[in-house]
């Protein structure tokens, strides 16, 4: 990363004095991966933060979904995903065999649309499961889909990778659906450099999801088909020292979106809409411009100001080239990609720097 520039994110350091405390006490006990002392603590001091006890930490947050999708009896089958997410949603799917039926998303709040996921079960009335994606840690219409996959008998998987710390109606958005997943990578609000975790609703699925966590096995004994998604102890020590200031840094970044929202109230543009009932973690900034040609002028002017957004998330699922076979138009989501940015945020980010952005993207969106 050049000098001085100023990126879409800005990675959460741990406090160097304890952490390395921490890993002097891992390497005298001479246990650093496989189930160690500090993931099984952090995954206790995660489920009560989250309010979900029944949670897995993983090596990151696409084997999180593997897992969970795996666990629900998916292998194989037809399962619903929303066309507007990031590509390791889909490359889960894909690890596992699924077969993807991509969801047009609403064009309000991003996020996959019910009516066409009812639609999609007219089409397809051998879809199995359904993975909707809390895009930037918003929350998905969660009444009107688990109504739709109860009354169709498939499992309801959520991809909440960038959820952490946001809930609904008073319930964390990971504790919905049969299963959820999160992502603890090192762009996100809570991470563990790398790492992720699963969430289930029952100790016989959480202990399920242990087994194939670890390759099928319990101690020498071979159970079944697993894969190697365990998280180690170096890792889960980086967890360890963030947690306990994770509700600081979204306080700072609530005040930040706040002030780009009164700097922006009269831009050409348009901002997600927020579910009554949200508490968001304010993990993104995303912004829809008004069309592509303008979204490329402002990269290109704040570029010239060594500032970084990003195009979260280009292009929509439906344009991948490896998905043609399964391919139906979102029309929706293909223009949304088209427009969308999300902009600088972290909570070092200066109010001055917040004012340079948004100046550069007035000129350029009002010309």
């Amino acid at each position: 990363m050049a000098k001085d520039a100023v990126y879409v994110t800005r990675t959460r350091m741990p406090e160097f004095k304890t952490l390395c405390e921490q890993i002097q006490h891992i390497i005298d006990s001479g246990w650093i991966t496989n189930d160690g002392e500090c993931v099984r603590q952090l995954e206790k001091k995660l489920s009560a933060y989250l309010g979900c006890p029944h949670l897995l930490a993983c090596n990151n947050g696409t084997t999180a979904l593997m897992l969970a999708l795996e666990c629900a009896g998916l292998r194989n089958k037809k399962v619903a995903v929303t066309a507007y997410t990031y590509v390791a949603t889909l490359s889960a799917m894909l690890w596992i065999g699924c077969t993807p039926i991509f969801i047009d998303i609403d064009p309000d709040t991003l996020s996959m649309s019910p009516y066409e996921l009812e639609q999609a079960f007219s089409n397809h009335p051998e879809i199995a499961g359904v993975v909707p994606v809390n895009i930037y840690g918003l929350a998905c219409d969660n009444a009107a889909i688990s109504e739709i996959c109860t009354r169709h008998g498939a499992k309801l998987i959520y991809d909440g990778a960038q959820a952490f710390g946001s809930s609904w109606q008073g319930r964390s958005l990971l504790d919905f659906g049969d299963y959820s997943i999160c992502s603890f990578h090192a762009t996100k609000i809570f991470h563990t450099v790398e790492g992720g975790c699963v969430i289930a609703h029952s100790k016989e699925a959480l202990d399920k999801l242990a087994l194939i966590r670890a390759f099928g096995h319990r101690g020498d004994t071979h159970f079944t088909l697993g894969i190697n998604s365990k998280m180690s102890e170096f890792h889960a020590a980086v967890g360890l020292n963030l947690l306990p200031q994770t509700d600081t840094e979204i306080i700072r970044r609530k005040k930040l979106h706040a002030l780009y929202d009164a700097l922006l109230a009269n831009a050409p543009l348009t901002r997600p809409r927020l579910a009554q009932g949200l508490n968001w973690n304010y993990a993104y900034y995303p912004i829809l411009l008004t069309n592509n040609s303008v979204l490329q002028n402002v990269i290109t002017a704040l570029a010239k100001e060594n500032i970084h957004p990003r195009r979260y998330f280009f292009p929509a699922l439906t344009k991948l080239p490896y998905v043609h076979l399964w391919c139906r138009p979102c029309p929706v989501a293909e223009d949304v990609t088209q427009r969308v940015l999300c902009l600088p945020l972290y909570s070092e980010l200066s109010d001055q720097t917040i004012s340079k952005i948004v100046t550069t993207i007035n000129e350029q969106a009002l010309g």
